[in-house]
């Protein structure tokens, strides 16, 4: 079957594999390789493309929930949304989210997703008390902080490539209402835009949008928003509607034109200074989820997200470089999303650094790549490195550079003899 990852870029053809229960998926594990798990296939690239694929969503059960803790038991093919949907209205939500809730549980725990929060919460890993993963050999064994604390530390992050998470235990935070109380802060410029995230660092959630096509003094000019839950205790929360995109656009739908034409209106559209108002938990967190298919926006070929992080001392410095980089070339990136991160954590492959983080999209055309290889560059200048769950293209020289610990990700594998048994497309490209 043909198979992409979210970007649509590249593509495998790969075989399916489906399990009914642990026996059968243990069957799956050793009689087959060059295996990877696949949650709902909302990585970026190629980290979730191999010759064989297991399909986890379908193992998607709540097991057990303590009211009185938050403490929530479910099988890895759970997804975000179905979390919201269910404990909003008895006032609990995930501690750590992505953009998207529509992700599965498995996933955020393989690939250590942060959200917002980063800052003062940390990495989805942060919320996770134990989980339990099948090694190449069938056996299962528990993982957490005290127990298999390795195992614990490599699967965190670690992109599937250790193993099979069968289900795990993980920490809800109370909240008392649907809503948000957002504060939009317009700057004019990248001084101003790092000046008002410092300003608010002590807020709960925190996240910019960047005009990429702004250029001289207006150059990294973004609306900035904040958030807090309110505490209204209205928690009668019901998802969204969601348009759809039924088809791919033409390739030439997104161009420079439009591109710079949408961000003068996105900026714009917003008062001068700080605003107020009070959103729901979709629009303030999940905005994208709000249409449906929103990947083929970028036509046929598909496209890649560039997601660096630069630590804080050569963050400034770093992203002048990048945004003024991508403002010359003429290549537009539809979204440009920066935040700010707090401590990095002790897993061996999780992406956070303490400094400042941007995610762009950049539709697959000619040249692309080779800016793309320009901003890499920049990026390792600056001490920074590339977010694994959105590569498509890295240079294994890169991820090196960019990751410290990947040696001791590497020797685990060997020692649990996972790199004989799970490998992705992206992993065989970066000798994983």
């Amino acid at each position: 079957m043909n198979m992409h990852g979210w970007g649509r870029y590249p593509t495998s053809t790969s075989k399916l594999l489906d399990f009914e229960n642990i026996t059968k998926l243990r069957n799956v594990v050793t009689d087959n390789d060059d295996l990877i798990p696949r949650g709902n296939g909302r990585s970026y690239g190629d980290s979730s493309l191999a010759s064989h694929i297991i399909q986890v969503r379908p193992h998607g059960y709540f097991l057990d929930f303590d009211e009185a803790s938050g403490q929530l038991d479910v099988e890895a093919g759970v997804l975000l949304s179905e979390i919201i949907e269910t404990f909003v209205p008895r006032g609990w939500f995930p501690k750590i989210t992505p953009g998207t809730k529509l992700i599965t549980v498995g996933g955020a725990i393989a690939s250590d997703v942060h959200g917002k929060n980063h800052h003062v919460a940390g990495c989805f890993s942060e919320c996770v008390e134990f989980f339990n993963l099948m090694l190449p050999d069938g056996n299962i064994v528990r993982c957490s902080r005290d127990e298999n604390t390795a195992l614990f530390r490599a699967t965190c992050g670690g992109m599937g490539l250790t193993g099979i998470i069968i289900d795990a235990r993980i920490h809800l935070e109370r909240i008392c209402s649907q809503y948000i109380d957002q504060v939009t802060m317009k700057t004019t410029n990248l001084e101003e835009t790092f000046e008002a995230f410092e300003s608010c660092s002590d807020n709960t959630y925190s996240v910019a949008w960047i005009d990429c096509y702004a250029s001289g003094n207006e150059l990294g000019r973004c609306l900035l928003m904040t958030g807090e839950f309110t505490n209204d205790g209205d928690l009668d929360y019901k998802p969204c509607k969601r348009l759809n995109i039924p088809f791919n656009l033409p390739s030439f739908t997104l161009n420079s034109y439009s591109v710079k034409t949408f961000n003068w209106l996105y900026y714009n559209r917003a008062r001068n200074g700080v605003s107020r108002q009070r959103v729901n938990i979709d629009s303030f967190f999940y905005p994208l989820d709000a249409i449906r298919n929103w990947n083929r926006i970028y036509g046929r070929k598909g496209f890649v997200q560039y997601q660096c992080a630069l630590p804080k001392q050569s963050s400034f410095e770093g992203l002048q470089k990048i945004l003024t980089t991508i403002s010359a070339s003429g290549k537009p990136s539809f979204l440009a999303v920066l935040k700010l991160f707090g401590e990095a954590n002790n897993n061996y492959l999780s992406f956070p650094m303490e400094g400042y983080t941007l995610a762009l999209d950049f539709k697959v055309d000619d040249g692309v790549f080779a800016l793309l290889d320009l901003l890499d560059q920049i990026v390792l200048d600056h001490g920074g490195r590339i977010y694994l769950t959105k590569d498509a293209r890295m240079s294994q020289d890169m991820l090196e550079q960019g990751y410290p610990q990947v040696e001791t990700f590497r020797n685990l594998r060997k020692e649990h003899q996972m790199d004989t048994k799970f490998n992705s497309l992206q992993s065989t490209r970066l000798g994983l």
